[in-house]
């Protein structure tokens, strides 16, 4: 828990605050979806665009022009392939669930991941994100942030699974007031800020 100590809770997702009104389960499956190979300064800024421009729900996304989806969510990059998922996914959702997540996120988690894993552009770290931080799933969340710190102390793995077993194993004890569902959300995100701030340093350093 010495992240902890150090950085605090990191009140990752949903980000879109003030009161607006939108499905908060979409955001988060939509910024999971969006912030595949982009910084997250830039994920926020489509969120933003999505929102002002009425597009943060599943048939708003369904509905909507690729035309003006690309144009909302061009500062996240590879925004034509990402316009392409969030489409997918959202008219996976309305179509075999009638756009209910609870119905979806009932499902077992393997299963549930399976049928994300199974939509075009969805890959292991996005399926995760969602069923971790929209799902409130117990699944740990695998990102390159993850694999740096366990290279640091000689863990490496071939498989993306094979890092996950190792954390969800090494993480069976959930400390006191903790579900694990809320551990594994702040584990992750606080190793996430550490790589950040790591990252930073270093760029810091050599400039």
């Amino acid at each position: 828990m010495d992240l902890f100590k150090q950085y605090g809770r990191q009140y990752w997702w949903p980000v879109l605050g003030n009161g607006a009104e939108h499905d908060k389960t979409f955001e988060i499956c939509v910024g999971a979806i969006l912030t595949q190979n982009t910084a997250w300064t830039n994920v926020e800024k489509a969120l933003n665009r999505l929102l002002d421009a009425n597009l943060m729900t599943l048939k708003a996304i369904s509905e909507c022009s690729v035309v003006k989806l690309r144009k909302c969510i061009q500062s996240a990059g590879y925004f034509r392939q990402k316009t392409k998922k969030l489409k997918i996914f959202s008219g996976w959702i309305i179509k075999k669930y009638d756009g209910n997540w609870k119905k979806f996120f009932a499902k077992p988690i393997l299963e549930a991941r399976q049928e994300l894993l199974n939509l075009w552009g969805i890959g292991k770290e996005t399926a995760d994100s969602i069923l971790l931080y929209a799902g409130n799933k117990s699944i740990f969340v695998i990102d390159v942030y993850t694999k740096r710190l366990c290279k640091k102390y000689g863990v490496e793995f071939k498989d993306y699974d094979d890092y996950r077993d190792f954390f969800e194993k090494g993480l069976s004890r959930i400390p006191s007031g903790w579900s694990r569902v809320e551990f594994y959300n702040e584990f992750h995100a606080l190793i996430v800020r550490f790589g950040k701030e790591k990252s930073i340093a270093i760029i810091h350093k050599i400039s």
